[in-house]
Order: structure tokens, then sequence, then C-alpha cells
């Protein structure tokens, strides 16, 4: 649709003989005093301008920005481009292929299904390391890799065909975010359009996505605007929705100095979540600028963006400036486009000036100086330690895991070794996740790290199941360079995959001998990983610890073996001369580290490794590829199954009930996050889902984690709520997927209790503490709870993202009065709950608070005004629709 330009911002940009139209901000005046990141809002609003999703109004109400005030004007953004994962882009596409059959059933054409914005997938998210610290690990983890998910994959290259506008990187070739930064961000978009004359020209406009994983920020370190979104908003994104959000606060955050000697990227990332997430940014973006930014190689910069979501921002973004075309060209893209990104944010006014400080909400300043080696847990990111008191800490922590600091287990390993487990001991060493691997300075360091501990007579302890994930495999071809892998293979760490492994949960089981012994002495081991994400029962479900680490210091505790260590004080063994060995004897000196990067990354590694991406191996290739406008689905298949959400739909909307008669599911506590309400991690044999699977004839061995079979909703509503540190606050001590079934009494898992209450036609509520559904961008973690029948969810705060995807699925999350939770109205959850004022939504109407009514029998009860956090007049077009794939989908069909 060509713009209206009320503003008379349409023009032309030449660059070296080619024209592009471009939509110029200076043409609006007060656009020029925006930061950045507002700057590229406000260019998408010039240029996506039709008079209705988007209008004049939109672009003043940019200009008119006012820094202090609190977020309260919508606007429609149209991201450039989606990015997904396998995990959450399975259901996407799952769901583009009901919805072509749904199309089909209410007479229209299902060809009409198609990302209308470019849709690309890197699957990564499906490795799982069986094997490792064996030279074939990496060929036996893909093997079993597509032994599991031969369905999955086969479904991927039917959409691949089927679908336009769709590319899929295959397997094995590297982590999503790393493969966007290095070769999908365009970083300036170009595409052919037709201007008011009707002829075709080539408009150029900022790079924009938004990805179905919270770590799309990643791509914010090359100036990118991208956050994550739910898979449910990522597929009405591909289908031409505009992207509905409050015009919000930016956080100004002033860089200087330079990083010391000892201290790395890492540290500063953790250091600056530690900060964010006191300071407070859910719901802001943050923005880097000042004279530091450009002493900031790109790579910190994207470890710092990567990690927006541990803070809690939307985005955490840095300027285009030198660095950013410096790393274009190292990573192969062409002359032309590096040319076309400068001269274009020089047009426009988003190339960084360190000497000009835009007006910003909020300011914050780190001197990077000061920044100090770190780690973080050992259950959430912000919980930064200073590594000089981890052993303080570690025990200080110690207690809420186990009921003595040590509890020695003797164990005999496979080989024959006899040790001792105790609590502490690193189960896990991981150099794994986008977060890290993506960055040079943290990775050769880790591999300089492993050769002078392998000079020096060191060692991983036995116990420790070691690994390294490359983000991609440029990674392996520097270290080949270095010279770097025949010191990691012998520490254990050689290559078992190119994915989001241990970070996601794909950590692979425990050696049985020490995964029996954690579980006989339930011991408190833990795991250390270079990733970005440690919450409870996330990495592997015999470890109760996680500690995140720079991927050198992932090495030290595989070489010390246990948290319960000071690397100060304590050696991490003797050398050959019977000297005790520190770490700070094997810690590689800064300057090796940046002359060993500066003399084996070069652009010919990066054109060379995305020559093909998306060819894929042999494999890959070798698969059937089923064809056809609508998918043939398989109905015995037990990982892509048909979806459920589109039964029974008619173009006429289903009017909005008030909700009357409901029961608690759960009641929660604080922080409660994505990762404890949506299925992730290994499926147990006795939980809904595995009973579920051995009932259709699939062997334990074979069962797989919930997120390579979340194309079978089947499988992802029975493991909804069902992470095993979950605490349900309706039972007494009890962790895991249970709850209290008010029809019986009884205790029941989650599942089962749902099924019975639908059965018996009683609504679902769930009541929350502070910052439920924090996390990762689990689009399952809305479906699960929409599918269980939970109508509405109550609680104290939400994060961002939960928040709208539960808007996605029909879900009303509902928010306590200012400075009220469950405890202080006193609910137990055992009340029978009412909700009234939703009808006012079937008027247009959407109601600031609505009246909650929770009655304890014997005519005692409570009553409150709950606020309705349905934020945006989009997001209550959604909901009246019953979730966003309806709304989205009766549009397609009416021509809309």
């Amino acid at each position: 649709m060509t713009s209206l330009d009320t503003f008379h911002s349409r023009s032309t940009l030449q660059v070296d003989g080619t024209s592009y139209e471009i939509y110029r901000l200076d043409a609006v005046e007060g656009l020029e005093r925006l930061p950045y990141a507002l700057k590229v809002l406000a260019e998408n609003v010039l240029r996506t301008e039709d008079g209705a999703n988007v209008t004049a109004d939109h672009v003043r109400a940019l200009a008119q920005w006012d820094p202090a005030a609190e977020p309260s004007t919508e606007i429609q953004f149209t991201p450039a481009r989606v990015v997904m994962q396998d995990f959450t882009g399975v259901p996407c596409i799952v769901d583009l292929a009901t919805m072509r059959e749904a199309v089909a059933e209410l007479g229209g054409d299902p060809s009409v299904i198609n990302p209308l914005a470019p849709a690309e997938m890197v699957i990564d998210h499906s490795v799982q390391i069986d094997s490792f610290g064996l030279a074939s690990s990496l060929e036996r983890n893909k093997e079993r890799e597509y032994e599991r998910n031969s369905e999955r994959y086969q479904f991927l290259r039917w959409g691949q065909g089927a679908l336009s506008n769709f590319r899929v990187v295959p397997p094995g070739t590297g982590i999503v975010h790393q493969v966007n930064i290095e070769y999908l961000a365009r970083t300036v978009f170009t595409r052919t359009v037709s201007d008011p004359q009707g002829r075709q020209v080539l408009q150029a406009y900022p790079d924009t996505c938004v990805g179905t994983d919270s770590h799309t920020t990643m791509v914010n370190g090359l100036g990118v605007l991208g956050w994550g979104v739910g898979g449910i908003e990522a597929e009405a994104a591909m289908l031409g929705q505009p992207v509905s959000m409050l015009i919000p606060r930016v956080v100004g955050f002033r860089l200087t100095g330079e990083i010391p000697a000892g201290a790395t990227a890492t540290d500063v990332v953790l250091t600056i979540t530690q900060m964010l997430r006191q300071h407070g940014v859910v719901g802001k973006f943050v923005e880097f600028y000042g004279e530091g930014v450009a002493a900031v190689p790109l790579a910190n910069r994207a470890t710092i963006g990567n990690m927006s979501p541990e803070f809690g921002s939307t985005a955490a973004i840095f300027p285009i400036d030198e660095v950013t075309l410096d790393y274009l060209r190292l990573t192969g893209r062409d002359e032309s486009q590096v040319r076309l990104v400068e001269e274009y944010t020089k047009a426009q006014g988003l190339w960084h000036d360190p000497a000009r400080e835009p007006v910003y909400s909020e300011y914050l300043e780190l001197d990077l100086s000061t920044v100090v080696p770190s780690i973080a847990g050992p259950k959430r990111p912000q919980d930064r330690i200073e590594l000089s008191r981890a052993k303080e800490a570690f025990e200080q922590a110690l207690p809420t895991y186990a009921d003595a600091p040590h509890k020695p287990t003797p164990v005999t390993l496979a080989d024959g070794t006899s040790t001792e487990l105790d609590h502490g001991h690193v189960a896990i060493a991981s150099i794994t996740s986008c977060t890290n691997t993506s960055n040079p300075s943290v990775m050769v360091a880790a591999g300089l790290l492993a050769r002078n501990a392998v000079a020096k007579g060191l060692r991983s302890k036995p116990w420790v199941k070691t690994s390294t994930a490359p983000g991609s495999q440029v990674v392996t071809d520097y270290y080949a360079k270095a010279g770097l892998w025949p010191a990691l293979n012998e520490l254990g760490f050689n290559v078992v995959g190119y994915g989001c492994a241990t970070c996601i949960g794909n950590s692979g089981p425990l050696p049985a001998e020490v995964s029996q012994a954690v579980q006989d002495a339930d011991l408190a081991v833990v795991s250390v990983l270079s990733g970005n994400r440690n919450f409870e029962g996330r990495i592997n479900p015999d470890v109760k610890m996680n500690y995140l680490a720079s991927p050198p210091l992932v090495i030290a505790y595989a070489l010390a073996g246990t948290m319960d260590f000071d690397f100060a004080t304590q050696p991490l063994g003797q050398d050959g001369e019977g000297q005790d060995v520190f770490l700070a004897d094997i810690w590689p000196d800064p300057a090796e580290v940046q002359a060993t990067i500066d003399a084996t990354i070069d652009r010919e590694m990066f054109t060379s490794d995305y020559a093909d991406v998306f060819a894929g191996d042999e494999r890959w290739r070798s698969l059937d590829t089923p064809e056809g406008q609508t998918f043939a689905w398989d109905e015995d298949s037990t990982y892509v199954r048909k979806a459920p959400f589109f039964e029974g739909l008619t173009m006429e909307l289903t009017p909005v009930e008030d909700i009357e008669g409901a029961r608690a599911l759960a009641k929660l506590g604080d922080s409660v996050t994505t990762d404890h309400i949506s299925p992730a991690g290994a499926i147990k044999a006795d939980s809904p889902a595995g009973r579920y699977l051995a009932a259709h004839g699939v062997e334990r061995k074979d069962f797989n984690s919930y997120g390579s079979r979340r194309g079978n909703h089947e499988v992802m509503i029975r493991g909804t709520f069902a992470n095993i540190r979950l605490r349900n606050q309706l039972l007494d001590g009890v962790e895991g997927g249970y709850t209290r079934n008010f029809l019986t009494g009884e205790q029941e898992s989650i599942f089962d209790a749902s099924q019975a209450y639908q059965a018996a036609g009683i609504p679902l509520v769930v009541l929350g503490g502070k910052e439920y559904g924090s996390g990762s961008s689990r689009d399952w973690a809305a479906k699960g709870t929409s599918l269980l029948g939970v109508k509405a969810v109550i609680a104290e705060s939400f994060e961002r993202i939960h928040r709208s995807n539960l808007i996605g699925m029909g879900v009303v999350p509902l928010q306590y009065p200012a400075g009220e939770s469950a405890e202080s109205l006193g609910l137990d959850g055992r009340e029978t709950f009412s909700v009234t004022g939703l009808t006012a939504l079937n008027d247009g109407v959407t109601p600031r608070t609505v009246t909650v009514r929770a009655d304890k029998g014997e005519g005692d009860s409570v009553e409150f005004d709950a606020v309705v956090r349905i934020d945006t007049p989009g997001e209550a077009d959604y909901f009246r629709n019953g979730g966003i794939l309806q709304y989205v989908l009766r549009g397609l069909a009416s021509g809309r």
C-alpha cells in the first residue's frame, strides 16, 4: 500500500549510482531530537501511514514525545521481517497450515495464507547433548537429532515449499541470533514498491524485526530495532498485522571507560543486567550512547543486546556507527550494502554522534573500568555475584537446596573411576548459547585458558559433563586456525552441536551413574553455563542450582569441579613439578586474546560458511518433502498435529462473557516465569505427557523434549504448569505440576484437574504474584493456559510479552489494585470466583477495571476492582475475536 505521506517526507537518496525512495525524518519537526530507537519507529509510521491502522496522529505523537510522561499513546509498528527458531517457529507454521484449512472451510482460497513479511527460521533448538567429550559427539548428536525430529523437519520442508516468503536455515548451522547478526540482518532493508504514479521504485528503510525468541534483541547490537514476541504475535506480523504498542519510555545508558584485564564482556553484561533490573526497565527501551560507545566492539554490543530480556527491557540498542560498518564488512556483507547503510543513516540522522546527547526519559551510566569478574545464580540472571565471593554466596544459598553443607556420596563412573560427589559439585559445564558464543573475545579467551591449563597438566574433573556448542561454524574455523581445539578437546569441551543446547534445557541426561547418585542422595549439584537463562528446572532435571559465567570461567569451574571453591586461595591442581596452579596462572592476557582474534578471524570465513546457508547437509536434502497447498496431517503423528484453535470458527464474533463460578487452577508466588508455565526440557515417564506418548506407542528413549514436540498440542497441554520446581500454593510443600481438584478435594496433576473442571463446565483462573510470566517469549505459556480452560490470570504485575500473549489467546490478564495482593486481600485460592464488567468489550469499550468477587462459602466473600491489562485498542480487538489468530483469519477470509 502506498503511503498517504501527509508530511511530504517521500524523497530520493542516491548511493553510488542507485536511486532509493526514502521517507525523510527531517520533514517532520520534532523528530530530530528523539533517541535513535524512536527515530526508527518514527520512520516506520511515516512510511506505513495509510489513514486507518497508521495515521498522521501517530507521527505527531512521536514528534511531540514527552520523555517524562508515562506511555499512553498507541502506535502500530510494522516490522520489516520475522525471525524464528524451530521450537517456537514450528507452532507458527502449524497454525498457518491449519489456517489454510480454516480459510478453505469458510469458502476462501487457502493460498491467501502466506507470510507477507519475510519470515526466516533457523533450526537451532532441537540438538540435544546425548554424546559429549568425544571426537564423534557432533555426528552422534546430529544423527539422534534427525532420528527424533524427522517428522518436524519434513513438515518444515513442506512449509518452505508451500509458503511463499518463508526460508529455513537447516540444522547444524548455528544459533538463530548469531546467524541473524552474521547473515540475516540487513541493517538497512530494501524492497521494490510502487510509487504514487505506479512506477516500480527501490525503497530503503531501517531493518526491523520481531522474533519468536526473547533474545531477538541480540540484533540490537547491530543497530537493528527488534525484540522478542510470542509466536502468536509473530504469526500476526507475518500475516501483515502491525504490532500494537505504546510509545515507550527510553532509558539512556552512557558507557565510559574500558573493560579491565581479567574481566570479560560476560562480566559487563551481568553487571548491566543487575543494574537495569534494579533500576526497573520493564516495557522500556534502553539505548546506549556517549563517547564510550565507540570503544565497545560489535560482539560486546550484541552480548549486551542479547540480555535485554534478563533485565526486562523491550529492546537494548546501540546506534549505527563505524564499528557497525566494520562488522558488516567482516561478516561478508556486500560493499554496496555497507555503503547504503552508511549513507542512509547519515541522511536520516540515525548515525551515532557521540557528542550529541538525545533527550531520554531516564539516565544511567557505567564506567566499564569498574567491572569485575562475576557469575550469576543460582536461579536468576540478575543475581550477580562477584567471583571473589562466589564460594561464600554458594554456601549462603545451599541451605535452600540441601539440608546439610556436605553429603559425600561414593560413585563409580563408567570408566571405572571411583570418586565422590557432593553438594555443589559441577555436574554440567557448558560453553553454550547465543549470548557468548557469538563473541570472539570470550570464546578465544576460553580457548587460550584451555591451552594454558593443559600445558600445566590440569584436567576437568571426571564427574563434569563438558560441552561446547558454538553459535556458528565460524567459531569452529577460528578455533582451528588458532590451534585451540586440541586443548579444548583434552578437557572434554568437544563440539557437541551448533545450536541452543544447554541453555534451553537440551543438556541431555547426566551419565547414568552420576544421575543415580544425585537422585539417591538428593544432592544439590550445579551447572555452570555461558548462557543467559538459569531458571529453576530449566537446565537439567537432576541439577538444582545453575550459574551463568563467561566461557573461560565455565572451563575454570570444570577444572575446579565444584562451586564450593575460591579461585583466589585454592589451587586448581599441580603442574608437572608439583607446584600449585591457580586460576590467575592460566588466565589469558587480553593482549594475546586480541592478537589471536586479529590473526585468525577474517571475512572469508563468513562468506565461505554462509555461501549456501539454506541448502543444508545431505541429511536435510534427503528428507522426503510433502507437497500441496495444504498439509496432509498424519493422525498418528506425535510431533505435528492440526491445531485446535479454529474449530467451529465462524465469521461472526462470539460475544465476550463475564466469568461465573470459576475455581483456581493454581495459586502462585512472585517471579513465576514462562519456564514455570510453558512445557520445556525432558518429558518424564510418569507425567501426563509421558503417559500420552506411551499410550501412542512411543518408547521412553524416544520421548525427546517438550520443545521438539511443540507442534503437538496434546503433548504441550499436558506439560503446561508441569515444571518440576513449580510451587502451587493450593498444596502444602509439593513441587511440580500438581493442584487440588476442588471437585474431589484430592491432589491431581494440573492437566487431569483441568480436564475434570472442563467436563463439568467450570471456568478456571490462575492467581499470581509480581512479575508474572517473566522470561522467554513462550507462546505455549499462553496457549497451554488457554487450552487448560483458564479464562483469567489475576496477578500483581505482568511481564510484557506474556501479558500480550494471554490476550492473544483469549485469556484476560487482571491486576490486583495497587499495593494489594492475594495475601493482603485474604485469598487462599479455595474461593469460587466471578468477574463482572467484561461484557463492556462487546460495545467497543475496554473497561479500566472489573469487579472480582471471591466467595469463601457460608456467606463470606472478598470483592475488589481488578485492573484490566488490555492496554491498547488493538489488543481489545484481538480479545473480542477470541484471540489474535482468529482476528487475522477473519480478516484474510473476508478480504479485509
